[in-house]
C-alpha cells in the first residue's frame, strides 16, 4: 500500500487541485498550502463575524477524504488524501486500504455503500475539533466515539476494458470522528457518482462546500449546502426526548431552497436490517445488551454493516460500550487479537463477509448468517435459531446459530404486528418506527429501574455543607438493587413476563453496565459539586473572613478560584448565576485584604 502521486495528489496530476479547478473557473487559485506542506494560516468570515481558520469548518465534520484504488502491483492503494495536510498513520492508511473494497466472493458490480470503523491509532490527540469540545457535552452519549474513525464508503466496480485487469475498481472514502451513518451516506451519494466522473477538481469544490458549513450543534437544525444540494439536517441532542421525531418541519416557504430533508443523521433503515431476523429480535436485543460475543456473516459490506448497526442501534439511547466492526476483514490490524482460539471470544460484534470467517470464527457462540437484503417491499423468509454445530459447511444456510437460551419470553404481539404490517405492505420506514418503540420501551422497561435505583445512592442535599468536602455516593450493591425490583421492576412498564433478574444479574457483570455506570456516577459527582458550589454562593463569605486569618482567607480565595476552573472545565450543571455570584464573593474578598495580598491573588487566574 502507498500513497500515489505527490502529497495527496492522483496519478497524473501535476499541479495542486486549487490550481486545476481555478484553471478550470478562469480565476486565480487561492493559496491552500504552504510550501512545507502545512496549510497556510488563511481566515475566511465564518458569516457570523469572526473569522476561521481554512479547514476548520471542514474539520468540525471530516478528518480527510480518500480515493482508494487498485493497482496492478500494490492491491488497493490510496491514490488521494484530501485535504493535503491531513494526517493520517501508515497503519490508519492500511486499515482504510483493505476496509474500502469488498471482501467477498460476492463480486459488487455497480455502486455499493458501506460503513466501517476502526481505532484511532495510539499517540494520536484524541479530540474533535475545537468547536466541537464545547458541545460535546450536549451529545447523546451513544453519539460520542472519540477513539475511533469512521469510514464512509462508496465503491465503484464496472467492466472496463482499456484497463489491464478488465475492470474500474475505486472507492470515494470520507473519514470522521462522527458516527452520523445515515447524513454522511447521503452526502456520498450526492458527490460519489459526480466525483468518479470528473475526477479531483470536483472533489475539491466538495471539500470546500463542506468547509463553509456551520458547526454540527447538537439541538441546532442547519441547511448544508453540498454541490448544488440543500440538506436541512438536525443534529441530536442529550436532551431530546427518545423516540422522538429530530427534524423541527418548517413552514413550505422557509423550506423551498431544501433538496433533501434527513430526519435522522445516524439511525439505519431498521426493519429492513431485522426483517430476515425479526422473530429473534427480542433474543438478538438481549444478546447485544449483554455484550456478548456475536459475528454477522453476510453476502456484502453493505448489509454486514447495516446489520451490525442496526444491532447495536437496537438497544438505545443506551450506548453499546463494547467494540464494533460494522465490516472487518482478514487484513484487519485487530484480526489476530478477535479470532484467537486461545482465549474466549471478546465482547465484540463483527460483521463481515469472507468465506474464510466461517471456519475462522465457528467457535464463536453466537452467529447470524444472513442473505441477501431485500429492497423495500419484498420480505425474504425467517431464518430459525439453529445449533452451532450445524454451522460446519461454507455454503451454511442462513440462520442465527446460537445456544443461547433467552432470559424473556418472546412478544407475539409485535411479532403479529411486523406480519400483519408485511401481508399489508405496510412501508420499510412505517415497519421501522414500531420496531424501534418497541426496543426502545423495552430498554426503558429495563433501565428505569436501575436509574431509580442508582438515584437513590445521591446523598441528600442537607447532607451538604459548603465548608466540607462533597458527600461520596453510596455504593452500587447488587443484592440491594435486586430487592428493589420486586415493587419497582420492570413489570410496572412492559407486559414481557420471564426471568427478569437473571437477565439483570448477567447486566452487572457486562461491558454494558460498566460504561452506564460508570458515566451515570460521573454526572452524579458533577451534581454534588454543583450543589457544593451553591451551597458556598449562599454563605455570608465576608462575616467568615472576619472570624479566621489571613492565611486561611487566602486558602479560601484558592479553593474558590480552583472551583471556578473545575466548573468551567468539566461543564458542572451550574447555573451561570451562580457563577457569577461566586466571581463576585472572590472579588469582595480579595479587597477586604491588604493591598500586597490583593496584587498577589489578582494575578492568580480567574475572579
Amino acid at each position: 500500500m502507498a500513497l500515489r502521486g505527490p502529497a495527496g495528489l492522483g496519478p497524473g496530476c501535476r499541479r495542486p487541485l486549487d490550481e486545476a479547478v481555478a484553471a478550470a473557473e478562469g480565476r486565480e487559485a487561492p493559496g491552500v498550502l504552504a510550501a512545507g506542506g502545512a496549510p497556510e494560516d488563511e481566515e475566511e468570515d465564518d458569516g457570523r463575524g469572526r473569522g476561521l481558520l481554512r479547514w476548520d469548518g471542514f474539520s468540525a465534520w471530516l478528518h480527510c477524504v480518500c480515493v482508494v484504488g487498485f493497482d496492478l502491483e500494490l492491491g488497493q492503494a490510496v491514490e488521494v488524501i484530501y485535504p493535503q495536510h491531513s494526517k493520517l498513520t501508515d497503519k490508519e492508511k492500511t486499515n482504510i486500504c483493505y476496509l474500502s473494497f469488498p471482501d467477498s466472493n460476492s463480486g459488487c458490480l455497480g455502486d455499493t455503500q458501506f460503513c466501517f470503523r476502526f481505532r484511532q491509532s495510539s499517540g494520536r490527540r484524541v479530540s474533535l475539533h475545537c468547536l466541537l469540545d464545547q458541545f460535546d457535552k450536549d451529545l447523546p452519549v451513544y453519539l460520542k466515539d472519540p477513539a475511533y474513525f469512521y469510514g464512509y464508503v462508496y465503491f465503484r466496480q464496472v467492466r472496463d476494458k482499456t484497463l489491464k485487469r478488465g475492470y474500474f475498481q475505486k472507492s470515494l472514502v470520507l473519514i470522521s470522528k462522527l458516527p452520523y451513518i445515515h447524513f454522511f451516506h447521503t452526502v456520498l451519494k450526492q458527490i460519489a457518482p459526480e466525483y468518479f466522473e470528473k475526477s479531483e477538481p470536483y472533489l475539491e469544490a466538495a471539500c470546500n462546500d463542506v468547509d463553509r458549513w456551520p458547526a454540527p450543534v447538537p439541538g441546532k437544525t442547519l441547511h448544508l449546502p453540498i454541490m448544488g444540494v440543500v440538506m436541512k439536517v438536525r443534529i441530536p441532542t442529550c436532551h431530546d426526548k427518545p423516540g422522538t421525531t429530530q427534524i423541527v418541519q418548517f413552514t413550505q416557504q422557509a423550506d423551498t431552497n431544501i433538496s433533501v430533508i434527513l430526519p435522522t443523521v445516524h439511525e439505519v433503515d431498521l426493519f429492513r436490517c431485522f426483517c430476515p431476523v425479526f422473530l429473534h429480535s427480542q433474543m438478538l436485543w438481549e444478546l447485544v445488551l449483554l455484550g456478548e460475543p456475536l459475528v454477522v456473516m453476510a453476502p456484502s459490506p453493505s448489509e454486514s454493516s447495516e446489520t451490525v448497526l442496526a444491532l447495536v442501534n437496537c438497544i438505545s439511547p443506551l450506548k453499546y460500550f463494547s467494540d464494533f466492526r460494522p465490516y472487518f476483514t482478514i487484513h484487519d490490524s485487530e484480526f489476530k487479537e478477535y479470532t484467537t482460539r486461545t482465549q474466549a471470544p471478546p465482547s465484540v460484534i463483527l460483521g463481515v463477509t469472507n468465506p474464510f470467517f466461517a471456519k475462522t470464527l465457528q467457535h464463536w457462540p453466537h452467529i447470524i448468517r444472513i442473505g441477501d437484503l431485500k429492497p423495500t417491499g419484498e420480505i425474504p423468509k425467517q431464518v430459525k435459531v439453529k445449533k452451532l454445530k450445524n454451522l460446519k459447511t461454507l455454503d451454511s444456510k442462513p440462520g442465527v446459530y446460537t445456544s443461547y437460551k433467552p432470559y424473556l419470553n418472546r412478544d407475539e404481539e409485535i411479532i403479529k404486528q411486523l406480519q400483519k404490517g408485511v401481508q399489508q405492505k405496510r412501508p420499510s420506514e412505517a415497519q421501522s418506527v414500531i420496531l424501534r418503540r418497541y426496543f426502545l420501551e423495552l430498554t426503558q422497561s429495563f433501565i428505569i429501574p436501575l436509574e431509580r435505583y442508582v438515584a437513590s445512592l445521591m446523598p441528600l442535599q442537607k447532607s451538604i455543607s459548603p465548608w466540607k468536602s462533597p458527600p461520596q455516593l453510596r455504593q452500587f450493591l447488587p443484592e440491594e438493587f435486586m430487592k428493589t425490583l420486586e415493587k419497582t421492576g420492570p413489570q410496572l412498564t412492559s407486559r414481557i413476563k420471564g426471568d427478569w433478574i437473571g437477565l439483570y444479574r448477567h447486566f452487572l457483570k457486562s461491558p454494558n453496565f460498566d460504561g452506564w455506570f460508570k458515566i451515570r456516577r460521573k454526572e452524579m459527582t458533577q451534581k454534588l459539586e454543583a450543589l457544593h458550589l451553591e451551597a458556598l454562593c449562599e454563605e455570608d463569605l465576608l462575616l467568615w473572613i472576619q472570624k479566621h486569618t489571613e492565611v486561611e482567607t487566602v486558602d479560601l480565595v484558592l479553593k474558590l478560584k480552583n472551583k471556578l476552573l473545575q466548573a468551567d472545565r468539566e461543564h458542572l450543571p451550574v447555573k451561570p448565576d451562580t457563577m457569577e455570584k461566586l466571581r463576585t464573593h472572590i472579588d469582595a474578598i480579595i479587597l477586604a485584604l491588604p493591598e500586597d495580598l490583593q496584587g498577589i491573588l489578582l494575578k492568580t487566574g480567574m475572579t
